[in-house]
C-alpha cells in the first residue's frame, strides 16, 4: 500500500481531508499498516498515515489515564506502562502475524478497530478504557469528544462511537485512555481431555467460581499443539487464567484445581509458562501460518460457540478454537469461507456476528467482510455516517460503524 500522505500534525490532517473532500476523493486511513487485509478490497485514491503523528501527550501514574496522539506505536505505550507496573487491560491482539503483515501497529489503530483479547471477559473492549479523543471528520473539522479522567462523562456516547468504526467516521488524532495495574502474578489451571461442549461446561463452572479468572479459552486437540512449544498436555486444553498477588494466586489456583478435577485430568501452569500462552491465544498464533485461508472471528453466547462449530463440522472442513469463555471463535476454513452457511448458523442460534478476518481478494471481493446489519441499523448507521462524513472519502471498503 502506497501512502501518499503522513501528516506529523492535526491541522496537517485536517488539510489533507479539506482538499479530499473538495476533488471528492477517497481516503484509506491507516496507522501502520498491520490491518491492512481486513475489510473488503476497495482502492481508495489516496491512502494517509497517522504514523507520524506520535507521541505520550500525558501520563499521570496515580490517575492511571494516558493521552498519546495516535500514530505512537503500541510498543511505546506498553513499555511506558511497564515501567510503573500498569498495562492496558483489555489485552490487544497484534494482527502482523495472522495477515502476515510488517509495520508497528498505534495506539490509533487499536482503538479505532476496537481490539480487544482475552481479559475482555472481565475488563471489557478497548473502548470501554477509552476516556476521550480528538479526530478530524469528513469535513476536516478538528473535534474533542470526552475527558482525561474517568468521571467526565462529556461527549461519553462520542469516544465510543469513534472506538470500533474502523475509520468510517473520522480519522483519530489523540486518544485518552485509562490503565489499570500490572499483576504480579499468574497461573493457567489446565482441563485436559474435554471435547468442546464439555469444555463450555467447565469454562462457566469456572467463571461460577468465586476466584476470579480473567481468561478462559479452549484449544482444541488439532491446535492445542501449537501453543508453547507443544508443552501443553496430552489431549485437548481447557485453559483458565488467574492474576493477582502471588499468594492470592496460588490459593485460589489451587480452589479452582480442586473443583474441576472431576473433569479430568488437570496441571497448573507458572507464571512465564502463562505469559506465553495468553500472548498466543491473543494473537491467534495456530493461525497465523502465512496462508490465506479464510479465518472468521466469530462472536455468540459462550454456550452457542461450540454449537456452531459442531454444525459446521457437519458441513464443511474447518477448524476452531474459543476464547472468552466460548464466546469468542475463531474458525479457520479449509477452502471456501461459507459465509452463507456461518452466519445462518449464527442467526440460528441466537444471533451474534462474524468478521471475515482474512481471505484472498476474490472472496473478500464478492463477500461482505462485516455482519451485514439488520435495515433499521444499517439505515442509523448511513445517517451517522453522513454527518461525520458527509462526502463518504473515508475508508472505502470499511462500512461497520459499530464492532
Amino acid at each position: 500500500m502506497i501512502v501518499h500522505f503522513e501528516p506529523a500534525s492535526e491541522e496537517g490532517i485536517a488539510t489533507v481531508v479539506r482538499a479530499m473532500a473538495a476533488d471528492r476523493a477517497s481516503l484509506a486511513v491507516i496507522g501502520g499498516g498491520t490491518r491492512s487485509g481486513l475489510g473488503n478490497p476497495v482502492r481508495a485514491d489516496r491512502v494517509l498515515s497517522t504514523r507520524r503523528l506520535t507521541g505520550i501527550v500525558s501520563y499521570n501514574p496515580a490517575e492511571m489515564t494516558v493521552s498519546a496522539l495516535a500514530g505512537t506505536p503500541l510498543s511505546e505505550i506498553e513499555a511506558t506502562l511497564a515501567e510503573n507496573r500498569q498495562m492496558l487491560s483489555f489485552e490487544p491482539m497484534d494482527h502482523r502475524p495472522v495477515f502476515a503483515t510488517t509495520g508497528e501497529p498505534t495506539i490509533g489503530g487499536v482503538f479505532a478497530a476496537n481490539v480487544s483479547g482475552p481479559r475482555r471477559i472481565i475488563a471489557g473492549a478497548a473502548r470501554d478504557s477509552l476516556l476521550g479523543v480528538r479526530f478530524v471528520n469528513g469535513s476536516g473539522d478538528a473535534i474533542k469528544a470526552g475527558g482525561r479522567v474517568m468521571k467526565n462523562v462529556t461527549g461519553l456516547d462520542l469516544v465510543k462511537l469513534l472506538a470500533g468504526a474502523h475509520g468510517t467516521l473520522g480519522i483519530l488524532t489523540e486518544v485518552t485512555f485509562r490503565v489499570l495495574p500490572k499483576p504480579p502474578s499468574s497461573e493457567t489451571v489446565v482441563v485436559s481431555g474435554l471435547n468442546d461442549a464439555e469444555a463450555a461446561a467447565v469454562m462457566a463452572e469456572a467463571m461460577a467460581q468465586t476466584v476470579e479468572v480473567s481468561g478462559a479459552a479452549h484449544l482444541a486437540e488439532s491446535v492445542r499443539s501449537r501453543f508453547i512449544g507443544g508443552c501443553l498436555p496430552d489431549g485437548a486444553a481447557t485453559v483458565l487464567r488467574l492474576e493477582g498477588l502471588p499468594a492470592s494466586v496460588s490459593i485460589r489456583a489451587e480452589k479452582l484445581a480442586k473443583a474441576l478435577e472431576r473433569f479430568g485430568a488437570v496441571t497448573r501452569l507458572d507464571g512465564e509458562r502463562t505469559a506465553v500462552l495468553w500472548s498466543e491465544i491473543r494473537d491467534v498464533k495456530p493461525y497465523a501460518d502465512g496462508t490465506e485461508r479464510p479465518l472468521w472471528r466469530v462472536s455468540v453466547a459462550p454456550s452457542a460457540g461450540h454449537q456452531l462449530v459442531a454444525a459446521l463440522r457437519l458441513q464443511t472442513g474447518v477448524d476452531a478454537f474459543y476464547d472468552w469463555q466460548g464466546g469468542l471463535v475463531w474458525l479457520r476454513m479449509e477452502a471456501d469461507p461459507e459465509a452463507a452457511l456461518v452466519r445462518r448458523y449464527i442467526k440460528a442460534l441466537g444471533g451474534g456476528h462474524a468478521t471475515l478476518v482474512r481471505a484472498n481478494d476474490g472472496f473478500r471481493a464478492a463477500i461482505p467482510s462485516f455482519e451485514p446489519q439488520p435495515a433499521p441499523v444499517a439505515l442509523l448507521s448511513e445517517r451517522v455516517r453522513e454527518k461525520f462524513d458527509p462526502q463518504r472519502i473515508f475508508n472505502p471498503g470499511r462500512m461497520q460503524i459499530v464492532s
